[in-house]
């Protein structure tokens, strides 16, 4: 029925058809989130999970020529995340502990890729392109989920800022192991390999990490006694600019993305302009991962679709099993290698397994490159086992920071404090009992996030603009008067 509705509408333009789809795209994730809140699950979870609803297996409410047509928006929402995760990158940071990262990230990024070749190209036998994609892919985490449990939980100590400091470069090293993998890929493909296959797409990264240095300081120049729209423009104008030249050389903006964000932080000292384009990039979000949703190949993950004889439903599941295993086991070698505390050594891998946004961008980047079959089943892969690491993630990354001590012992004693003492008088007790209620009250309800924050004092900053602008053209006019 929605069908026909969509045909009259595109009799002559599709613009309306694309609106509205758009619209249901919005609308739908919106309406996924009250579910996954319920449950307690991250909203990419929803989103993808809306795509699919949305898809061309289930409801088919959105026509394929918009999906389609929509490919930008994967490096536009790539964009926004990588700026914001060079957030993490601070200098005075990254110099008290930055080798021991360095260390770990490489062992349990590394890992993750070898096993995950080993088993797609030496046992299942999947062909070249197809495994060094999947296995560069391996290596990417998704901090998300393991972000929002330690928010939650208000867990402080070692292993937090540790796994911090290492999802942040986790991205680094899968973003450049892609790189090389996607380059050995169009080599095999055109059936003959150089040295230059893989130099030039590493010279291109470098270019674009270039670029987003160069941007980083342009940004904060331009950024200097600027008002708070006018900051978002700018800022905003520059991603697009980083995807623009990267999809013209062919290239994943990521790397240049993270570099601007990464030189603006450490030269400015303003995340203030991360936490309003925190506040701007959810709507953009939200679109990509829905879009990645309806290109899921449902029919080939649970139709009997297989790459080389080999179900394509088995080779989910053990991608997903030996990924985790490992992220665990590199982990757990590189804390050994830098003598990290037996709590950190032994949990963190288990806060590394969540697996989404920057995966499933450079899946799709990757569906492009091998194009057909291949591509597409290598994104449902991507896709399907996102979704598993979205549903497990979290608990494992709670279970990690209980484990480590994170934050179980905190809370404990806290609940000790907050009794009342016996000698207390009764009245007192209850007072201090009201006084902690508002306290929860006003934290619970009341609080407005750092995102909520710098997008509320934005607007106070317009407004008090308007009335200073105001009130100098009511003096000018008085003044006027009399004359």
């Amino acid at each position: 029925m929605l069908n026909n509705f969509y045909e009259q509408l595109s009799a002559t333009s599709h613009v309306p058809v694309v609106i509205i789809s758009v619209a249901i795209m919005l609308l739908a994730g919106f309406l996924g989130t009250r579910i996954t809140k319920l449950l307690r699950l991250p909203n990419v979870t929803a989103y993808i999970l809306v795509g699919i609803v949305l898809g061309p297996y289930c409801l088919d409410l959105v026509p394929s020529y918009v999906s389609s047509g929509m490919d930008f928006i994967s490096d536009i929402a790539l964009a926004f995340i990588a700026f914001s995760a060079g957030e993490y990158f601070r200098f005075s940071t990254l110099k008290k502990n930055g080798a021991k990262v360095a260390v770990i990230t490489l062992c349990e990024a590394l890992l993750a890729s070898v096993l995950v070749f080993v088993l797609t190209f030496f046992i299942l036998r999947l062909g070249l392109p197809f495994s060094i994609i999947l296995s560069a892919l391996a290596s990417a985490t998704a901090p998300a989920s393991t972000m929002m449990t330690i928010r939650q939980t208000g867990a402080k100590g070692d292993f937090v800022d540790t796994l911090f400091s290492v999802v942040a470069l986790d991205d680094v090293v899968s973003l450049i192991a892609f790189s090389v993998a996607v380059s050995v890929a169009l080599a095999n493909l055109g059936g003959g390999f150089s040295a230059g296959d893989v130099l030039l797409p590493i010279a291109w990264n470098i270019m674009m990490i270039a670029v987003g240095i160069g941007f980083g300081f342009i940004l904060k120049f331009l950024m200097a006694k600027r008002s708070t729209d006018n900051r978002l423009i700018v800022s905003v104008a520059f991603l697009f600019a980083m995807c623009g030249i990267g999809a013209a050389v062919d290239v994943s903006p990521l790397l240049g993305c993270m570099a601007m964000g990464t030189v603006y932080i450490n030269i400015s000292g303003d995340d203030k302009l991360f936490k309003q384009l925190n506040y701007f990039s959810p709507p953009i979000l939200l679109l990509f991962f829905v879009k990645s949703g309806l290109n899921f190949r449902l029919d080939a993950l649970f139709g009997g679709g297989s790459m080389s004889g080999t179900p394509l439903i088995l080779v989910g599941v053990l991608y997903f099993i030996v990924r985790i295993a490992g992220k665990y086991g590199g982990a757990f070698i590189g804390c050994a290698i830098t003598k990290k505390p037996k709590a950190v050594r032994n949990y963190l891998g288990l806060a590394l397994s969540p697996q989404a946004g920057v995966a499933i961008g450079l899946a799709a980047m990757g569906a492009r490159i091998l194009g057909g079959e291949t591509g597409s089943l290598l994104q449902t892969i991507i896709l399907s086992s996102s979704i598993l690491y979205e549903l497990v993630g979290p608990a494992l990354a709670k279970l990690s920071l209980y484990l480590s001590g994170s934050y179980g012992k905190e809370q404990a004693e806290g609940g000790e404090e907050a009794k009342p003492a016996a000698a207390e008088d009764e009245v007192e007790a209850l007072k201090k009992r009201l006084t902690d209620i508002q306290k929860q009250l006003s934290v619970k309800e009341y609080a407005r996030s750092p995102e909520e924050e710098a997008f509320m004092e934005a607007s106070e900053e317009a407004g008090e603009m308007a009335e200073t602008s105001a009130g100098a053209e009511y003096n000018r006019k008085k003044f006027i008067n009399k004359r």
